[in-house]
């Protein structure tokens, strides 16, 4: 008997003191407070690239007679996915899987998210509204193709439909547990669910358009433009890094891949341009820095500091001809070059991602540089399954817009300008 007792106390004490070790071997998500901070802060920046970064961006672009109306489209997409995102798109997005292709709606109107419910180690609240910032941004980032053209009652529209149908579809297959992330497709930060995707809608939507009467780029105030552009790079850090959801070593990779991808590609972008036109520009200075931006997106939290050089070397230079040569010669009219900087980067960036990404870096990524070649077949299917299905996608769109209102302003209202037309206002009274 006392030999039974002994054992027990003896099973008591090993039972009591592995208890720790169990709950270590088996942790539960817990709040941190350091990645909530940033992560408050990334969502905030975020929010920055479109108003002002990318509103103040294009409005410096756009001709003098359309600038509100140009800002007014960025505007103005912003507020309807604030609120559609939380009715529906969070919860279509990253609630659970339905056959890889959509989730569900049990989290509509953030349904059961209490402050208290975590996704990792952040509130999952704050993790809608991060992904809300990045929604925004991509519906915007479509409008640099139609200004000048298209009826602001379409263009409020196109955003609704768009973001329901096209967006939150593709963010759902790549981020929310789709069948391309069950793939193994990677995109740290949005180079196919937000730039390929807005690109090749932007592309669609100009040809269904059609040609303004001026083609011609005349950006109204380039001051504008360069605040724009650096404010879409302060924010740019936020979209990047904080995919990490978390400050962590990731987050600072990211960090420095983003910077220096952009750096580099605005300097091949300027060198390029010096030795065909004779003459460096600071909107060709800027468009590198997007062109940086966006290649290096998909890639930032995967690939070492040397992937990001070579990646914002290559971006700066395939997007300048992209710009200047192809675009000419097939005669499609993106007005702000959003195919040919957004769409033509975001693949390049989709691409190279598969070849240099570093499992030394993230776990989750080896490319074709580290023994991987399939990675680099999984970011080819990614990027064609995108493509072809935001062309059919955006084509549908414009036809059932059609149906409710008049997309395209006619040729007179063009010459007057938008801003007078859609909004009675102008940007500048002298």
């Amino acid at each position: 008997m006392r030999v039974f007792i002994n054992i027990v106390i003896v099973l008591s004490i090993m039972l009591c003191l592995s208890s720790p070790l169990l709950a270590e071997d088996q942790p539960q998500n817990k709040l941190d407070s350091g990645d909530t901070a940033w992560m408050i802060v990334a969502t905030a920046l975020v929010m920055l690239m479109t108003i002002p970064g990318l509103a103040l961006f294009y409005g410096g672009l756009a001709k003098r007679k359309d600038v509100l109306n140009t800002i007014a489209m960025s505007f103005i997409s912003y507020c309807i996915v604030s609120f559609l995102w939380i009715a529906y798109g969070y919860s279509l997005t990253f609630s659970d899987d339905i056959y890889g292709v959509i989730g569900r709606l049990d989290k509509a109107f953030l349904n059961g998210i209490k402050v208290d419910s975590l996704q990792g180690t952040i509130p999952e609240i704050l993790f809608s509204i991060f992904q809300l910032t990045f929604a925004a941004i991509t519906v915007a980032l479509i409008s640099g193709a139609y200004i000048e053209r298209m009826r602001f009652p379409a263009w409020v529209l196109f955003s609704i439909l768009w973001m329901s149908l096209v967006y939150v579809p593709v963010a759902h297959w790549v981020w929310g547990g789709g069948f391309l992330a069950k793939m193994g497709a990677l995109d740290f930060a949005g180079g196919t669910v937000v730039h390929i995707n807005a690109g090749i809608a932007a592309l669609v939507g100009v040809l269904i358009l059609g040609k303004r009467k001026s083609m011609l780029l005349l950006p109204n105030n380039l001051t504008l433009v360069a605040i724009g552009a650096a404010l879409l790079w302060f924010g740019w850090f936020g979209f990047n890094a904080g995919s990490a959801v978390a400050s962590n070593g990731l987050a600072a990779q990211a960090f420095i891949n983003t910077n220096t991808a952009t750096a580099l590609a605005a300097l091949s972008w300027m060198f390029t341009e010096w030795a065909v036109a004779k003459k460096p520009t600071m909107l060709g200075i800027a468009s590198g820095m997007i062109a940086g931006l966006v290649a290096i997106t998909p890639a930032a939290g995967y690939v070492n500091v040397v992937g990001s050089i070579f990646i914002g070397l290559v971006a700066g230079i395939v997007c300048y001809f992209s710009v200047t040569t192809i675009k000419p010669k097939l005669g499609y009219d993106d007005a702000l070059d959003v195919f040919g900087i957004h769409g033509i980067a975001g693949i390049l960036g989709a691409f190279l991602t598969g070849v240099f990404a570093d499992p030394s870096v993230n776990e989750a990524g080896r490319g074709l540089l580290y023994g991987n070649a399939g990675q680099l077949i999984t970011q080819i299917i990614a990027v064609v399954v995108t493509i072809l299905y935001t062309a059919i996608m955006t084509a549908l769109i414009f036809l059932l817009i059609k149906v409710f209102v008049k997309i395209r302003i006619t040729e007179d209202q063009e010459i007057v300008g938008l801003d007078s037309i859609e909004h009675n206002e102008k940007a500048y009274n002298l």
